[in-house]
């Protein structure tokens, strides 16, 4: 018999465990033991399997593992805040399969026995004539180049000088030329703190995607001077 695959959010596995799902590690993937499991049916896939690629998507935009800082005038609108947790649950799979669960910049695979998973993360472009923060392309990254990736948050973390050995382990770059990078990546993210940004996620909606509104600039203002 044909399983039943579900869409379920990682925030709610453990209520799907408990209603009948069960979790096959293989496809890394919940699905439904006997058909017509009503209580499970609030996972079931909606719609068709999204595509592998998504129409104006670059899967050549920002090779390689590099500092890559969201501006504070950015923060709230990543994706995983602007659609339903079921569609991020879709979104990510598709990403991690596609990438035949390696890491897209190091090669690495998921092992969770050094807490090192498979992660999705977002490349942006910013257009500054327009003020406009468009999303180019999905990208597969392992927790150490994600963690590289958003420095800034893991020098919060204490984990900055982590984050610096790993960047010289998968460029090559010596720690002169390592950090020197981060410095350019620290001043350009101040410049586009300046700017006001509007989101661009058409690339999604055209996949059939549900764009939630995300919080407006002076909200985003407000909530970051908050913090």
């Amino acid at each position: 018999m044909a399983r039943i695959w579900l869409d379920v959010p990682y925030d709610e596995r453990h209520e799907a465990e408990k209603l009948g799902a069960v979790w096959n590690d293989q496809r890394r993937r919940w699905y439904a033991p006997e058909p017509d499991m009503e209580a499970l049916a609030k996972w079931l896939p909606s719609g068709e399997e999204l595509p592998s690629t998504f129409a104006g998507e670059d899967r050549t935009f920002g090779q390689g593992l590099f500092v890559d800082l969201i501006p504070r005038t950015c923060w709230f609108t990543n994706v995983r805040s602007c659609v339903a947790q079921r569609d991020w649950e879709r979104l990510r799979r598709v990403i991690v399969d596609r990438a035949d669960s390696k890491c897209e910049v190091c090669g690495a695979t998921r092992d969770a026995s050094i807490k090192r998973w498979l992660e999705v993360h977002e490349r942006w472009a910013y257009d500054e004539t327009t003020s406009t923060q468009t999303l180019k392309r999905l990208i597969c990254l392992c927790t150490d180049c994600h963690q590289t990736t958003h420095m800034g948050f893991a020098q919060v973390q204490g984990r900055g000088e982590k984050a610096l050995k790993h960047l010289m382990k998968v460029t090559g770059h010596n720690r002169r030329d390592a950090e020197e990078r981060v410095q350019i990546a620290f001043a350009v993210w101040n410049n586009r703190n300046r700017t006001a940004w509007t989101l661009d996620l058409s690339m999604l909606k055209d996949a059939g995607i549900e764009i939630k509104t995300p919080p407006s600039a002076r909200d985003r203002s407000e909530r970051t001077s908050s913090r």
